[in-house]
């Protein structure tokens, strides 16, 4: 998907919310414990009724990594479904991979042309040659971790080196990386007010950004200092999301959650344009 597809999506569903598939059998409805495929079963339902509602689903492959090749299995199907049935959705891992350039390259291929996703979530600290073989597969998106919503961001993204914060070198420096125009950027709702200063720099890239809702980010404070021109901006949750219910009508609960975060991104969409 190009970046003004994902545009003309959020705009015809005035809707930037990225719906984190994060599947665990401890919290599921019980009743799908005995399906053959637990975590298919239950991702399917979630997107069967929730896709009208978001422009992204981003599974956080730890969460099927966890149950080894089963889960591995489950996360295909999610994608291979998405890709059948949903192909106007984007669909995002969340592998948090980067290492030296031919391990990047093989993990580029599982998540790009194996498993077929639009994008990949990336750990930069390892420069350049960890980066570019997610950058090289042009039809794709590479997403630079650049100033996450965890407590422990403070031990190294923020401090400053050389008179500059770390997080900030990382935006100026790969930005100078090959294709450099597909890269987009996580950065935590709990930052929000960090922002103001990343639009300085990356102007018009887009940015993901968890941590609204179960972690206490607000989608108001993120979209007046985030949204850009294109919108910019995919905001995920996951938790407050899928495990809206843990009974049989779990994914009527989850549609009527992501109803509601669109209803609110659709205002501040109107509000920003005028």
């Amino acid at each position: 998907m190009t970046t003004e597809e994902l545009v003309q999506q959020i705009h015809n569903k005035q809707s930037f919310l990225c719906i984190g598939l994060d599947t665990d059998l401890t919290k599921i409805p019980n009743h799908l414990l005995g399906e053959e495929d637990p975590i298919f079963a239950f991702n399917k339902a979630i997107i069967d009724s929730t896709h009208s509602f978001c422009v992204a689903y981003k599974p956080n492959t730890a969460f099927y990594e966890a149950y080894g090749i089963k889960g591995w299995r489950a996360m295909e199907k999610t994608i291979a479904y998405l890709n059948s049935n949903y192909p106007d959705i984007f669909t995002i891992a969340d592998a948090k991979r980067g290492d030296i350039g031919n391990t990047s390259k093989r993990y580029a291929q599982a998540f790009f042309e194996d498993l077929g996703f639009d994008s990949v979530t990336i750990v930069p600290y390892m420069g350049r040659d960890s980066v570019e073989p997610f950058l090289n597969f042009s039809e794709k998106h590479t997403i630079l971790l650049a100033l996450t919503s965890n407590a422990g961001a403070y031990d190294f993204q923020t401090k400053k080196v050389e008179g500059k914060e770390l997080y900030k070198q990382v935006l100026e420096t790969s930005k100078t990386y090959a294709n450099s125009q597909n890269l987009m950027y996580v950065v935590g709702a709990t930052k929000a007010t960090y922002l103001e200063e990343i639009r300085k720099i990356v102007p018009e890239s887009f940015l993901l950004v968890p941590g609204v809702g179960a972690q206490g980010g607000s989608l108001e404070e993120v979209c007046k200092y985030g949204m850009t021109s294109n919108i910019g901006l995919l905001v995920n949750s996951s938790r407050g999301i899928i495990y809206a219910s843990a009974k049989s009508d779990f994914a009527k609960a989850a549609a009527e959650k992501a109803r509601e975060i669109q209803q609110q991104m659709a205002t501040e969409i109107k509000r920003f344009k005028a």
